[in-house]
């Protein structure tokens, strides 16, 4: 009988403890999970979870402020992820806050973080939807990783045949690398360019000085450039010079013409000029007529005597006597 006493408190006592371990479990789990307190379901899509499961943590700014209670697949590229959050923490989270997965350490399980955004949009309310980023996964990376190492070693092995030619002495590069004499011609134009570039340099600054130094208003280049009616007037005289020797052009043409015309034979003034025996005769002519001349007033004195026109001539004589009076 008392054997089975002692059995008895044993069981009983057992029983409570395990009733005590299991309510204590329950206890911590539910508040792991936060069962026994008030929460409310938000939600987030994404394209890829990485690895997300039922009953990971949410964290808002670090701290853990719900679970996840449910991932589903909505469509063929997307995923809605449902989040039990604490009522407490509601206030806090605006509309536009943004969740992205993440993972908790180096190696631990994945989560959901939630980022807060200041703005002044109010607080979400159970079954609202936010914002969602993906970021870039480790097989993405280690994917972008090894791209990018393929294309390194190509580089490398492009740089390396680029050099060895270099060094070789093959192109430009290579040859003036290696060519002293390239080398100094192209040290020798760098020289005269600089020389040339000095030079243009300082004949720009003393046209500056020269246009400065022009007086506007009383010299001749001045009133050119600001004076319209003088620059009119310039115009005018140039246009009349240029008609000018446009005019003096077809002269020069025509007395080139006559000219050929007289050096071919053509005209008196050819025999004037190249016909010997004409001029002699022209000479001869004009010795005969003032001898001629000479005889006439010879004549003519000898009739201012003659008894015959002595009258005549004294009378024209008494007139012009009168004439000069």
């Amino acid at each position: 009988m008392q054997k089975s006493a002692s059995q008895k408190l044993k069981l009983g006592v057992f029983t409570v403890l395990g009733t005590l371990l299991l309510v204590t479990a329950l206890y911590f789990v539910g508040n792991q999970q936060h069962l026994f307190s008030r929460n409310i379901k938000i939600k987030s899509q994404f394209a890829n979870v990485n690895g997300l499961e039922l009953g990971n943590n949410v964290r808002y700014s670090g701290i853990n402020v719900g679970t996840v209670s449910k991932i589903e697949m909505i469509g063929d590229s997307q995923i809605m992820v449902e989040m039990m959050i604490q009522e407490s923490i509601r206030k806090h989270i605006k509309k536009d806050a943004i969740a992205t997965i993440g993972s908790d350490g180096l190696v631990g399980n994945m989560i959901v973080n939630i980022i807060p955004r200041e703005s002044k949009l109010p607080s979400v309310t159970s079954g609202d939807t936010i914002q969602s980023y993906s970021r870039i996964g480790s097989d993405d990376m280690l994917t972008t990783l090894n791209v990018t190492n393929e294309n390194a070693a190509l580089l490398t092995a492009d740089l390396l045949k680029i050099t060895t030619e270099i060094i070789e002495g093959k192109g430009t590069l290579g040859l003036l690398i290696n060519d002293s004499t390239m080398a100094q011609d192209l040290k020798q134009t760098i020289f005269q360019l600089k020389k040339t570039s000095t030079g243009a340099s300082k004949a720009i600054n003393e046209l500056n000085d020269i246009i400065s130094s022009i007086n506007k208003n009383e010299s001749v280049a001045g009133v050119l450039l600001t004076d319209s009616v003088s620059g009119q007037k310039m115009k005018t005289i140039i246009d009349n010079l240029e008609q000018s020797s446009v005019d003096i052009t077809e002269v020069t043409k025509n007395l080139d013409s006559v000219l050929k015309g007289v050096v071919s034979g053509k005209g008196a003034l050819h025999y004037l000029t190249e016909d010997q025996s004409l001029v002699r005769n022209i000479d001869s002519t004009m010795i005969n007529i003032k001898q001629g001349t000479d005889r006439f007033n010879q004549n003519m004195e000898a009739l201012k005597h003659n008894f015959f026109f002595r009258g005549y001539f004294r009378k024209l004589e008494k007139e012009e006597k009168k004439k000069k009076n």
